[in-house]
């Protein structure tokens, strides 16, 4: 079974109507395992690698002795379709059932809620637009707060440790909420009701491992690479059949932790208000900058500078208006 790195269809082509999983259930009690790829549809790596671990389970060459591990390919399969990173919105944006759907990323959230319920725990499959290192995106500290209260921080850093990259970065939905009310508060010419709606929503930054975590359980985000990067698809081969070994799901090899490793925090996000917006040059993912530092300009030829010394994340030179253009990050001490 193969997901080939260009899933463009015909324009004419019909809409996807359902959403393919594979669950393996062990015959032994154990933790369940749910790994996502193409949430965003231009995102293939995730999709390649669980294609060939399918094989390889169907071969029995790996095998499935404890728990369980759900595999979805294509999370987002209109998205696919299209070979774009959205279909009609971000699936990974407000997540959430609603009883009333609006649009095709509302209908698969109301069958993928119920997916991530069923499991322990997720491994969700990313990659990202511009160069750059691997890396692993982690949920907060244990805390009772209102925002995003966890119990399970030692189990999911643990996680992160074991996918590879010895980069982890936190921070993402405190960041978010300080964007959406930056956002909510600012005035929004362009843009259909529906649009803004999501945007200014309190549940905005809430995605696939934010649910997860709202449920009990836990997960991470892995961004295996550039999109095009082949090296990619190998990192997310890897930090599957890592998973397996450390839920102890599959009697497979578990490598030592990195003995290196980074973490940074995310403290902002910068939206790109016009399509005239434009960044000073090709930034990648973890370019350092220093506090002042012009990242880009305006439209109206104003700097978009550095707050402090720190690193760049996801820049995204063909962000729509309104939507983030580009994270900073400062270092963990």
């Amino acid at each position: 079974m193969t997901y080939s790195t260009s899933p463009h269809t015909p324009a004419t082509a019909q809409r996807p109507a359902h959403l393919r999983s594979h669950t393996f259930l062990g015959l032994a009690p154990g933790p369940r395992l749910l790994v996502l790829g193409a949430v965003h549809g231009n995102e293939t790596c995730g999709s390649r690698a669980i294609g060939q671990l399918l094989q390889e389970l169907d071969s029995g060459a790996i095998r499935i002795e404890r728990g369980s591990v759900t595999f979805v390919p294509v999370t987002n399969p209109l998205a696919w379709q299209l070979g774009q990173r959205t279909g009609e919105r971000n699936l990974n944006r407000n997540m959430a059932p609603t009883a009333i759907p609006q649009d095709f990323e509302d209908r698969i959230a109301n069958v993928l809620c119920p997916l991530l319920d069923a499991h322990d725990v997720l491994l969700d499959l990313h990659s990202f637009h511009t160069g750059g290192s691997p890396f692993v995106m982690v949920g907060p500290q244990d805390n009772r707060g209102t925002l995003e209260p966890f119990s399970q921080a030692a189990s999911e850093f643990q996680l992160a440790l074991h996918t590879g990259p010895h980069r982890i970065v936190e921070g993402w939905l405190d960041t978010y909420a300080r964007g959406v009310q930056r956002r909510a508060a600012r005035p929004h010419a362009d843009g259909t009701a529906r649009s803004l709606a999501l945007v200014t929503n309190t549940n905005y930054g809430v995605g696939t491992t934010e649910y997860m975590r709202s449920r009990g359980g836990y997960g991470v985000t892995l961004e295996c690479g550039q999109h095009d990067d082949p090296q990619a698809v190998e990192v997310a081969r890897h930090a599957i059949l890592q998973a397996l070994a450390l839920l102890g799901i599959s009697p497979l090899p578990l490598m030592p932790e990195p003995v290196a490793r980074e973490i940074l925090r995310l403290v902002d996000v910068v939206d790109r208000e016009h399509a005239d917006d434009a960044f000073t040059q090709e930034w990648r993912s973890f370019d350092a900058v220093r506090a002042g530092q012009v990242v880009g300009h305006r439209r109206s030829g104003d700097a978009v500078t550095a707050p402090h010394d720190g690193f760049i994340v996801f820049p995204n030179p063909r962000a729509e208006a309104g939507q983030e253009w580009f994270y900073f990050a400062r270092r963990q001490a």
